[in-house]
């Protein structure tokens, strides 16, 4: 299956656990956000323009060389993208990497209510990973935007609230397109 999978959703919803679950049943290759973004995290503060710069590298390099994983080896990336027009750009990476690895492009959009998704956020663990764990900015990110649903690519929509990783999962890679 020659397929670039980009699961995005609210921090703390899922998508690690359940891009885990995918991947290993598509055989695929994972790439979380966390993966390009923690490095940054660990030198520089998110105000410094050094933390910006770092995770743009990181990017371009990290892509350049998933460019060159075999055809039809599927891969797997999370990410947390709004709707609005820096994080459309971002998402266009996905795009081209997808066409130059003439790979299908789904975007799979994961979605939780805000009760069970600040739960979620609070669990043990997410803080060793550098992971958002405070609901008020969770909350805050919520409040001011929504996931984004890029246009021209096959579209998945999941409220993932009342299910556990497997049931997502299973319903991510069911309604993958042939």
């Amino acid at each position: 299956m020659n397929l670039v999978l980009h699961i995005n959703g609210w921090p703390g919803c899922g998508k690690l656990t359940i891009a885990r679950i995918v991947a290993a049943r598509l055989n695929a290759r994972l790439l979380d956000n966390h993966t390009l973004l923690n490095p940054a995290e660990a030198l520089f503060t998110r105000d410094d323009p050094l933390h910006r710069a770092l995770r743009k590298s990181l990017r371009e390099t990290i892509f350049r060389f998933v460019a060159q994983v075999p055809p039809g080896v599927p891969i797997v990336f999370t990410d947390a993208l709004a709707d609005d027009a820096g994080d459309a750009a971002m998402f266009d990476e996905y795009r081209e990497l997808a066409r130059g690895r003439s790979a299908r492009l789904v975007s799979a959009v994961l979605d939780c209510d805000l009760e069970e998704n600040v739960r979620r956020l609070t669990t043990a663990g997410r803080a060793e990973r550098m992971k958002l764990t405070r609901p008020a900015v969770l909350t805050a990110l919520r409040n001011r935007y929504r996931l984004l649903k890029p246009g021209g690519v096959a579209l998945i929509e999941i409220d993932v609230t009342s299910l556990a990783a497997e049931q997502a999962a299973a319903e991510l890679v069911n309604r993958l397109p042939e």
